[in-house]
């Protein structure tokens, strides 16, 4: 495919070779090949006379090799890759769809690697959102989604994104025609395209499955090159292993994601509980019945320091008429006097860890790094693995962060590679530790979450793509269970040059 675009008076646009390093700091060296020998990037003096260099090809953006450019993209939200074996050699800006499939052509076949870095976040601080490393390419060429991050349309039942879009970004642009994705993640500032290849959940997971589980087609290219269309019906084998599968297959540019009319306001009911057995037993309640549009939950501590309890976090949303409160609380067992009920714009409620971020950037604990863990527990065997992480964890554990903790059916959600217990109630488990600035024992969390997750797994649990546990291939290859087999060999297809997204080590 060529990388011509068409610009929008509609005429064609020809790359030229000081557009393809226009974005390289004039304190930096350009790259302007691959020194297919030595494999290296080539400067101009390298590259001059030297038939062992193949020259970048023609781009629409810009391949960057700045100091500051690939440091900005050798680090992630989890700061624990952080340093020069994470960098890549280069980071491409692309102008385009068509600069993404030339430079994949280009890498397949002088075997470099690629990975896309979807550049969340606010204000200035923009980076990857993964927290182990999962985004980075050492040696490789990081493509930053920023450059493929509009909106194509907006219909009654249907967007169609590029996969820079944020879900922040979706979701206002939804809104002002009254309709929102059915589901979001709590943090609304990531890459769609990064969350759907992961997963993606939500507090609405009970009702409409992971994030991925509500795109219905992806564009995306895979490691031959081709710019293809996949959908659940049209190259399955393609959608079901981009779709959680951890960028692995190919890079997704565009998705067509569901939408359904958005409510006006939310009631949020944050009811606490004194014991993890009552909270199961009133969240499968709640669960069981759907008298909540929005259900969530967390572990956290008593007030007074002194343990831990439970918060059920539900949601019902109207347009005109107010909910029965008291009809919707009537038979849950542990409905207590500091129970907080609150009527909020709809939007508010989506938005609504916008507040969080700012305390956690004010004390410091945005930019620590996170050993996060995050896995699916099953149902039957949630009260005695809670019980002991009420034993393992304090207050220390957590800093300024929390562990979300709430059930879902797995009937939900429909991508084979979202991997779940074999029961058909699991609990997300997502310790999203925010440690204090300066805390010393960051390793002893993640050999923590090594530990945690052993038990976890020895009772039925699976992991989610997201969170810091060391992990090895034979491990993963347990994860994955019988559909690694699967998974291979749509690895072995569509990416046959093992190019796409080293940082997961899945292959490794």
């Amino acid at each position: 495919m060529s990388s011509t675009h068409t610009d929008a008076a509609g005429s064609a646009a020809q790359p030229s070779r000081r557009r393809v390093l226009g974005g390289i700091a004039t304190t930096a060296v350009a790259v302007v090949g691959w020194n297919v020998v030595s494999q290296t990037w080539a400067t101009a003096a390298e590259a001059a006379g030297n038939t062992d260099v193949v020259p970048v090809p023609g781009l629409v953006g810009t391949l960057e090799t700045a100091p500051a450019t690939v440091e900005g993209f050798g680090h992630d939200f989890g700061h624990l890759f952080d340093g020069a074996a994470s960098k890549p050699w280069a980071v491409l800006r692309p102008g385009g769809v068509d600069d993404i499939v030339t430079i994949v052509n280009y890498a397949r076949t002088h075997g470099i690697q690629l990975a896309v870095n979807g550049q969340g976040g606010t204000g200035n601080d923009i980076e990857s959102h993964s927290v182990y490393g999962q985004a980075r390419v050492p040696g490789g060429i990081s493509i930053d989604a920023k450059g493929i991050s509009r909106i194509l349309s907006i219909g009654s039942d249907h967007a169609v994104v590029e996969a820079g879009v944020t879900w922040g970004q979706l979701t206002d642009a939804t809104l002002k025609v009254g309709k929102t994705p059915p589901a979001l993640p709590d943090y609304l500032y990531i890459s769609i395209g990064g969350t759907i290849s992961i997963g993606g959940i939500g507090g609405t997971v009970q009702r409409y499955g992971l994030l991925c589980d509500t795109v219905q087609s992806i564009d995306i290219v895979t490691g031959d090159g081709r710019l293809v269309t996949a959908t659940a019906q049209l190259r399955p084998e393609l959608f079901n292993a981009a779709l959680s599968g951890g960028g692995q297959v190919g890079i997704i540019v565009r998705a067509t994601v569901k939408l359904i009319p958005a409510p006006k306001r939310s009631v949020i009911f944050s009811l606490f509980y004194a014991d993890v057995a009552t909270y199961l037993a009133d969240s499968e309640k709640v669960l069981a019945d759907g008298r909540f549009q929005v259900h969530a939950g967390e572990m956290l501590q008593k007030p007074d320091g002194s343990g831990w309890r439970y918060k059920l976090e539900v949601g019902a949303t109207y347009n005109t008429t107010p909910p029965d409160r008291a009809k919707l609380l009537c038979d849950l067992k542990d409905v207590r006097a500091d129970a907080i009920i609150e009527d909020v714009p709809f939007r508010d409620y989506m938005f609504r860890l916008d507040a969080y971020e700012a305390v956690l950037k004010e004390g410091g604990h945005w930019y620590t790094p996170k050993p996060w863990l995050s896995m699916f527990l099953p149902a039957s065997k949630t009260k005695q693995f809670m019980k002991r992480v009420e034993q393992e964890l304090d207050a220390s554990s957590l800093g300024g962060g929390f562990l979300l903790f709430y059930p879902f059916y797995t009937s939900k959600l429909k991508r084979p590679l979202a991997m779940m217990p074999n029961e058909s109630v699991v609990y997300l488990f997502d310790l999203l530790r925010f440690p204090n600035p300066g805390e010393p024992n960051i390793q002893g969390m993640i050999d923590q979450n090594r530990r945690l997750y052993d038990i976890a797994v020895g009772l039925g649990a699976k992991r989610y793509l997201v969170g810091s546990i060391p992990m090895t291939n034979a491990d993963w290859k347990k994860h994955f269970g019988n559909r690694w087999a699967g998974f291979v060999n749509a690895k072995k297809k569509y990416d046959p040059n093992n190019t796409f997204t080293p940082g997961q080590g899945f292959f490794a």
